[in-house]
């Protein structure tokens, strides 16, 4: 077998207590957070004099998680504007399956989150919508009407 699991996405943000607390307001809960620097650090990501702080937010089901890391040094690059269309190459969103698409939106707006788009129907399957959230990501959610 070539992989067991997809085990975490991770993010690079800015703020990282305004990045965790959107993604618990989304209903991820926080795993822990760390601080992460010396070899390995540098190995791993190719980099050197790695110093970041690291948080582990994990879905309800357990199964999805996504790695948050606000480097001290060196400092974070930015990739561009944070208002990015959606078809630029690179990473293209991340996804979740929600109860109520309306309601996860609305609490999510007060931590910065804006409509891409709007919510839309696909068939007559589930609504669909994709928003900007912290640091710029892009967050999809799914609402199953069946």
């Amino acid at each position: 077998m070539a992989i067991q699991r997809m085990d975490n996405v991770g993010i690079v943000v800015e703020d990282m207590d305004s990045a965790i607390a959107f993604f618990v307001e989304l209903g991820m809960a926080l795993q822990g957070r760390a601080e992460v620097q010396g070899r390995f650090a540098d190995q791993c990501t190719g980099l050197d004099g790695v110093h970041c702080d690291v948080a582990m937010l994990r879905t309800p089901d357990g199964h999805g998680r996504i790695e948050l890391s606000t480097y001290r040094s060196p400092a974070a690059i930015s990739a561009g504007p944070r208002d990015r269309a959606h078809n630029i190459v690179g990473t293209h969103r991340v996804m979740f399956a929600v109860d109520d698409i309306e309601d996860t939106v609305a609490r999510l707006r007060p931590h910065g989150a804006e409509l891409v788009g709007q919510i839309a129907w696909f068939e007559d399957s589930c609504l669909l919508c994709y928003l900007r959230g912290p640091e710029g990501i892009i967050v999809g959610l799914a609402e199953q009407l069946r």
